[in-house]
């Protein structure tokens, strides 16, 4: 039978709910009302002029060449930490579920990267790729390649999507794990006792098994890599060189806090914001179709 809490107080329920409710109105709907009342004004860098001009901030983004590229930056950045964090996740998770001896200890240090701070990440990947003393690129340059983040774009997108994967794939790790101890076991041996071969197992039952998983993983780390990836960006490239790695978030911020451009800054955000949002209803629309709950 199915159990109900029942509440003798009708504003017992509101009182329950009234702190979350209150950190999301002051940290997500508040600051949404100020970029949307922003993103039409134009304003002075010291906020004492005001004047309203309407739909120009986002008339001036449409029209600017550099922000249509940095959607294309954005996209390419968004999919490759999207697809290798979640692709790189799921095969540790798979290696140490069948670890018996020292599970813990392997497990514990797989999650350790996830309490990095995004800006200690990336400074730390600078430094392992910083030329000529950097412990990867001497690697790299005894191998043969010329690396050059400064110079190179392929080199800068490598660069920061290595710190995004790197610092995400503890939380997908986590997910992963749970997901997979929470599968009978006795479909697995099942499975082998017909003849499954283990790649067989895992593409026919262990990931449809995991849909749910992966499906809120997927979600998560999009909006990771339009949102939490600011810090790494700006602490390994500052969305160089020129501003091939200047991803959408980062815009937000050098465009209002260095160009001092409060109006076209809040335009940004909004448009953002909107991206964010499609791109969420479009994978619960079309691609939970694909889950197996």
């Amino acid at each position: 039978m199915e159990k109900r809490v029942r509440f003798k107080s009708a504003w017992l329920p509101w009182l329950l709910i009234t702190p979350q409710m209150a950190i999301v109105l002051v940290f997500f709907f508040w600051p949404a009302g100020q970029a949307l009342y922003q993103s039409v004004l134009q304003e002075d860098a010291f906020g004492m002029s005001r004047q309203y001009v309407g739909m120009t901030n986002f008339e001036r983004l449409w029209n600017d060449p550099s922000y249509a590229t940095s959607f294309q930056t954005t996209a390419v950045f968004s999919l490759l930490v999207a697809v290798c964090g979640i692709s790189i996740a799921l095969l540790l998770a798979v290696m140490a579920n069948r670890v018996v001896r020292g599970a813990t200890l392997y497990k514990t240090l797989l999650i350790w990267p996830y309490a990095v701070a995004p800006v200690v990440a990336g400074v730390l990947w600078l430094m392992m790729f910083a030329s000529p003393w950097g412990i990867v690129s001497y690697a790299l340059q005894a191998m043969g390649y010329n690396w050059n983040h400064l110079l190179n774009a392929r080199d800068a997108m490598t660069l920061i999507v290595i710190a995004a994967v790197w610092k995400q794939i503890s939380y997908n790790f986590l997910f992963f794990l749970a997901g997979l101890q929470s599968i009978p076991g006795a479909v697995i041996e099942a499975a082998t006792i017909d003849g499954a071969s283990p790649w067989r197992r895992f593409w026919t039952i262990v990931f449809p098994l995991l849909s749910p998983t992966t499906f809120f993983l997927l979600v998560m780390n999009v909006i990771y890599a339009f949102f939490d990836t600011f810090a790494i960006v700006d602490a390994a490239t500052h969305g160089g060189p020129g501003k091939d790695t200047a991803i959408l978030v980062y815009r937000v911020y050098y465009d209002g806090f260095k160009a001092l451009d409060m109006g076209g800054s809040a335009a940004q955000s909004v448009v953002l914001m909107a991206i964010v949002i499609l791109l969420t209803v479009f994978q619960f629309r079309f691609v939970e179709k694909k889950v197996q709950y």
